[in-house]
């Protein structure tokens, strides 16, 4: 029996197999593409203004991001303000003017492109489409282009009927929109209110018997009520999770790290020492800053280490106990220093250089590991109010990286000192920092991006410890690849060569005893 061999019809490098984008397939146009389990999602919004539509789009951004969703919002407002320049008032807004009516649906369909765009070249998965999108005509629109692109579709309606609430949005948000600079508050409310008006003479919000084949959660009143229908897969299901556990209760999340401790003093990483003699004075003055703070119902969380622990014990309160919130586990290289991981594994130490976010240490973790471990931790944030963390360097910087909307280049590098106190106040569209240095000196723990310029070369694969299939709790773990096993001989990376000197490597790594 004689076997034939078939060609593969796919790139076995792609996630999934992207049919709009094969030079070979011909498509009628109007015709539909099959959906697959991996196809890009678009977040529709769906509401009148000051629903908190924007805000929703932003923090539901923010979080996809962090958790490695690659995610962008589609402003369809911002597309009206750059055609249009200039803004009079509410006529604008008035569902009989033709004029304005055609500028806003080019707008939309602009805005449509774009999303097309961003899934197709620069590699996205998730489109959140900010727009009122209040008639079932657009809806429609939304969906015919969807289906012919193969996306998926989720509607978010925000429904609120409290006018406190929606006047506080105004209030908060609306009066510092483009709109109305230069305009007097008083004025700017009438018009914007007179806006709501116009939308709500065509609004038809989605519903239960006529959409029930549609996927969408419907949000009331800022959370004081949910209905969810049909979520399609896992993006969508961690969606509704996450906006279940959001709310907008004014509270302060207070960020910091364990006092100095031992093992902080001689510049080794890791490892579960406790307090130096000036960590336990942190210890004490932070007791004193929180108590002077008068901060009502908080929380204070450490993770499951001596040196947070005994940091929490100089509060005086209740505290907490999180094993998520433990610092990143540095493997084989715990309780070491820089220079001793540089004269031991020096190719380790030049790939976490090359890619420090995703590069994993030998049996131990990655920053990216470290976000998926504080997912919950984060969830948990969300829904709480007035709370204190008390953590490690590794793991404040992720939680910082959050809540200030820091790209995964960015968070390993965020400067989180010892003996000092970050007050986070969530804002209308971000979060206000407070940095407070409780004037206990400590020894500097921070290391700065390598220096140096870009070497020429051709630049190796970023393999090694980013994506291997070795599993963490492996009892006989196979060795990773190493450079030879590749087929290099020498390693050129940005601002990184393994042949570089001791001294350069070592250069951004700060003083210790």
């Amino acid at each position: 029996m004689s076997l034939k061999r078939t060609e593969l019809t796919q790139n076995p490098l792609q996630k999934i197999w992207v049919p709009w984008m094969s030079s070979k397939l011909s498509r009628r146009r109007g015709s539909s593409v099959p959906q697959f389990t991996n196809s890009p999602t678009m977040i529709v919004m769906v509401g009148l203004p000051a629903r908190g539509k924007t805000y929703i789009s932003k923090k539901l951004t923010r979080y996809l991001n962090w958790i490695g969703v690659p995610t962008k919002v589609f402003n369809v407002g911002q597309y009206r303000r750059d055609a249009c320049r200039t803004y009079k008032n509410y006529e604008f807004f008035r569902p009989d003017n033709e004029e304005a009516m055609k500028i806003r649906k080019a707008c939309a369909l602009a805005a449509l492109k774009d999303v097309a765009t961003y899934f197709t070249q620069e590699q996205g998965q998730v489109a959140v489409f900010d727009a009122t999108n209040t008639t079932r005509d657009r809806r429609e629109v939304i969906l015919s282009f969807a289906k012919e692109n193969g996306y998926k579709v989720f509607f978010i309606e925000s429904i609120c009927d409290d006018p406190e609430i929606i006047a506080e949005n105004i209030k908060q948000v609306k009066l510092s929109s483009p709109d109305y600079i230069d305009c007097d508050k008083e004025e700017a409310v009438a018009d914007f209110l007179k806006r709501i008006e116009c939308y709500k003479v065509t609004y038809v919000p989605l519903d239960d018997d006529k959409d029930s084949h549609l996927s969408y959660i419907k949000i009331f009143n800022v959370g004081s009520r949910y209905l969810v229908n049909r979520v399609q897969d896992h993006i969508q299901s961690r969606i509704v999770y996450y906006l279940m556990n959001i709310h907008v209760t004014p509270r302060t999340i207070y960020l910091c790290r364990h006092g100095e401790s031992d093992l902080n003093l001689l510049g080794r990483i890791g490892g579960d020492s406790g307090l130096s003699q000036r960590g336990s004075q942190f210890a004490s003055a932070l007791g004193k800053y929180i108590k002077s703070q008068s901060i009502p119902d908080l929380k204070v969380w450490t993770s499951h280490m001596k040196r947070t622990i005994q940091t929490a014990e100089g509060l005086g309160v209740p505290y907490e106990q999180w094993k998520a919130l433990n610092e990143i586990d540095a493997g084989v290289c715990e309780e070491l220093t820089y220079e001793e991981i540089q004269a031991n594994y020096p190719e380790e130490f030049a790939l976490r250089d090359q890619d420090k976010y995703r590069y994993r240490y030998p049996k131990g973790e990655s920053y990216e590991d470290l976000v998926q471990r504080l997912e919950p931790v984060i969830m948990e944030l969300e829904r709480q109010e007035n709370v204190l963390v008390v953590c490690h360097q590794a793991v404040m910087r992720c939680l910082l990286a959050y809540f200030l909307d820091k790209s995964a280049e960015e968070l390993p590098y965020l400067k989180c000192p010892l003996h000092t106190v970050l007050k986070l106040t969530p804002v209308a569209y971000g979060c206000k920092v407070e940095s407070v240095f409780l004037n206990i000196e400590a020894v500097n723990t921070h290391r700065d991006r390598p220096a140096g310029e870009e070497p020429p070369g051709v630049f190796a694969p970023s393999l090694y410890r980013v994506s291997r299939a070795q599993p963490m709790a492996s009892p006989t773990p196979t060795r990773a690849p190493r450079l030879q096993d590749l087929g290099v001989t020498t390693l050129s990376l940005e601002n990184v060569d393994i042949n570089r000197e001791p001294e350069e490597a070592l250069l951004t790594v700060p003083e210790h005893i």
